[in-house]
């Protein structure tokens, strides 16, 4: 696969603590991100590359559990992950609901198969 990086636009991201346990998060970061993803309607730029994921102006690095779906009776497609920015640790939530969601689950596994198995 020598498509990367992998962009798209997603409709939907929510990024939150993630281990409970882990470095709890300063509330300027708490509202950069709810300001820029959480709570911001807009579509949001995804940029995948082998071990990173960019968000918006962050990049998610120390990817792990990656589960990549397309739910029942939806048209769309989901990513979830956890990983590490700006010294903490996230849950990552990804809708994508363009009209080519199928295109960009197969590249997404296709990405997910090569550098995370």
């Amino acid at each position: 696969m020598s498509d990367l990086p992998i962009h798209y636009l997603a409709d939907k991201v929510f990024v939150h603590h993630w281990p409970k346990n882990s470095l709890e998060w300063s509330n300027s970061l708490q509202k950069k991100l709810d300001i820029s993803i959480n709570k911001n309607s807009d579509k949001k730029i995804i940029i995948i590359n082998s071990n990173t994921i960019g968000i918006e102006d962050f990049e998610f690095t120390c990817l792990k559990k990656i589960g990549v779906s397309v739910p029942f009776f939806e048209e769309e497609c989901r990513v979830i992950f956890e990983a590490q920015f700006e010294n903490v640790f996230a849950h990552i939530h990804i809708t994508i609901k363009s009209n080519n969601f199928l295109e960009i689950f197969n590249q997404l596994i296709s990405w997910e198969k090569k550098f995370h198995e």
